[in-house]
């Protein structure tokens, strides 16, 4: 036991210079207590951002100290008291540490610009009508539940129902530490094969949906978008959501006429709100466009592999006549498809982070 921790103790020190990480944010404390640095705050957004993430890798490494220095001590305990309850807080104590390390390796693998900012969702059925639908609505049912059990937090830009059952068409943003950088993992084609309970003959069926992930954009980030270059649409909103659904014209469609780009909203109550928010999609989906556009060796890599095209599925969810979920990415694969279903995508996705390192 004692040498199976020290090998944890040495590997989670590996790669991570403390010493000049504290000097670096020395330096930024420094510069930000000079005369007049202040006159123009909108100048030092990048260098915040910076003393904010050497903030939070610095305490995360003194956190981990902190935790190996207590299991260090358990350990020693244990070895002249191997009592019942001793082995427990050991025990306890190494599995804190472990899961403090798996986040330190996941939030390594999220290095990218944009990796820590919200992620803006959308999810669309292929073909198949009301089966494809209901496929959307297990989907965002999925990511609900997920979201829930990060401690993030989920908002809706844009719902639309389907006409019997599922749903047509959502857009939602989710809010926490990496969202983006996590929830990009599920950007493509997900596909479930069934037994339908549309069918009344019992017959399997596969459907298909597609999970697009864009960051939002940052605050020191400028997407300047023309009014001359969009065409705006008023329509009244369809479906659930109180006595002004279909009674006023509050659901807002934005079409930018350089990209061919349709973005809506019809969440809120207010055209302006719907507006601000269907503006907010635009924006991160013509900054995704222009990464792209910066970013093609990149996209390159990864085309065979993500590309968001029918029959080049990234993940396939079978329900009958066996029960598996695989990723076609990281060859994962999980039996347990109603937890995957309930939420529980974490392998999934750490998986996935690692494949894309090797």
């Amino acid at each position: 036991m004692q040498t199976r921790f020290w090998n944890v103790f040495l590997l989670s020190g590996g790669g991570f210079d403390l010493e000049s990480q504290r000097q670096r944010l020395q330096e930024i404390e420094h510069e930000l207590s000079r005369p007049g640095v202040w006159d123009n705050p909108e100048k030092l957004t990048p260098v915040l951002k910076e003393k904010s993430t050497l903030e939070d890798n610095i305490k995360q490494y003194e956190d981990l100290e902190s935790l190996q220095e207590e299991a260090r001590e358990w350990l020693i305990f244990a070895e002249n008291d191997p009592s019942q309850d001793v082995l427990q807080a050991l025990g306890d104590s190494l599995a804190a540490l472990s899961q403090r390390l798996e986040k330190i390796e996941l939030a390594s693998l999220l290095s990218e610009k944009d990796d820590k900012n919200p992620a803006i969702v959308s999810i669309h059925p292929g073909a198949g009508g009301t089966e494809a639908q209901d496929w959307v609505e297990m989907l965002l049912r999925m990511y609900t539940r997920w979201v829930e059990n990060s401690g993030f937090k989920l908002d809706y830009l844009d719902y639309l129902p389907g006409d019997e059952a599922g749903v047509k068409s959502v857009t939602f943003q989710v809010t926490g530490e990496y969202a983006y950088g996590l929830m990009k993992s599920e950007r493509g084609i997900h596909r479930l094969i069934r037994i339908s309970p549309f069918d009344a003959s019992g017959r399997r069926h596969t459907s298909f949906a597609s999970v697009d992930v864009y960051p939002q954009v940052s605050d020191d980030i400028s997407i300047e978008v023309k009014e001359e270059d969009m065409r705006v649409d008023v329509f009244k909103a369809s479906g659930p959501g109180g006595q002004h659904v279909n009674k006023t014209s509050s659901a807002i469609r934005i079409t930018h006429l350089p990209t061919g780009i349709v973005v809506q909203c019809q969440s809120e109550r207010s055209q302006r709100r719907n507006r601000e928010a269907a503006l907010k999609i635009l924006k991160a989906k013509l900054y995704d466009q222009e990464m792209k556009k910066l970013e093609d060796e990149r996209q390159e890599k990864y085309a065979a592999k993500e590309s968001i095209a029918w029959g080049s599925q990234i993940r396939t969810y079978t329900l009958h006549s066996y029960r598996l979920v695989k990723d076609h990415r990281s060859n994962t694969e999980i039996s347990d498809v109603d937890g995957v279903l309930d939420g529980n995508i974490d392998a999934l996705i750490r998986n996935y982070l690692l494949h894309r390192h090797e």
